[in-house]
């Protein structure tokens, strides 16, 4: 039975297959079939009277980014925080044009390059673990000139890893919850913010931050009712992939937590988003979900996807 929902409001964080198929060749001509089913979730929200906020992940493109330096030496190298801003406007683009054409044209989105802080002395700059770029066998993991890790299943389950801090506050914030409040379409805080330090003023860093817990950070800033964490499976599982593989569709965040504790979430994939879930709900929010792309509406509706309700 379809459950009544009164939520207008949602910050919607975008995972990489609303981006980019994971199987596919990764030319821009994919990644713009790819936003524009995107978009038609998206403007389908819209039209049912739901107010968005758009964020969204960045780990292939930024990966790409990483392999093209590596790969030349005529031009000048660019530190991670910058590979992360070049990422958020081209990623930006492609959604706010998909968009826009979706809604019959116009300027309806607005794209903000947003800076992230994170605090200098976070130990994950000590230990890497968010994962970047392409999948890699084994084998050609262990030829890499950087840092891998085991993150997923199957042959090709190794990636890049660089350092992920927590996310400690959003710099455009109030800028952010100004335009929503004027009534603007806006996407931001695009792979989690560009990371930054308070150093007499802000100075970029070399890290990624999760873009589902800085999403998290944000939606109550702009007066949010909802989050989506939108990822390529259609619920959180417990024994994913294993014998007793469950989805977990309504769950109160006690039991989620348990869940999270208990190990069931990979670190590098479901755990953030369980996290930006239950960080949320804690910082006031009525209801968050986990859902495909392609069941966005449904999810918004209460009828798909995992609803974590207070």
């Amino acid at each position: 039975m379809k459950r009544e929902d009164t939520t207008k409001r949602v910050v919607i964080a975008l995972g990489g297959n609303a981006l980019l198929r994971a199987s596919g060749s990764g030319s821009f001509e994919e990644q713009r079939a790819v936003v524009r089913e995107t978009a038609a979730s998206v403007v389908d929200a819209i039209r049912a009277g739901y107010e968005v906020v758009l964020t969204h992940g960045n780990g292939p493109q930024v990966g790409n980014r990483l392999l093209e330096q590596e790969g030349g030496s005529e031009t000048p190298r660019a530190p991670l925080d910058v590979l992360v801003a070049e990422t958020q406007a081209q990623i930006g683009y492609l959604l706010q044009q998909a968009l826009d054409n979706e809604l019959g044209g116009g300027t309806d989105f607005v794209t903000l390059v947003t800076q992230t802080v994170v605090d200098g002395e976070d130990p994950a700059f000590d230990g890497p673990t968010k994962p970047v770029g392409p999948w890699y066998t084994e084998a050609e993991a262990a030829e890499r000139p950087f840092e891998t890790r085991d993150v997923g299943r199957g042959e090709r389950s190794y990636r890049r890893v660089v350092p992920s801090p927590e996310p400690v506050d959003i710099v455009e914030a109030d800028e952010i919850a100004r335009l929503v409040d004027a009534g603007n379409l806006v996407i931001c805080t695009g792979g989690g913010g560009v990371p930054v330090i308070e150093d007499g003023g802000y100075r970029g860093v070399e890290a990624v931050v999760d873009k589902d817990l800085a999403s998290a950070l944000l939606a109550p800033e702009v007066g949010a009712d909802c989050f989506v964490s939108l990822t390529d499976v259609n619920n959180a599982y417990v024994d994913y992939g294993g014998p007793h593989e469950r989805a977990l569709a309504e769950i109160d965040p006690a039991s989620l937590r348990q869940h999270l504790q208990a190990g069931e979430f990979g670190p590098g994939s479901m755990g953030p988003k369980v996290e930006a879930c239950l960080s949320f709900l804690e910082s006031g929010g009525d209801r968050a979900v986990i859902a495909s792309a392609t069941e966005l509406r449904a999810a918004l509706d209460g009828e798909a996807g995992t609803q974590v309700r207070v």
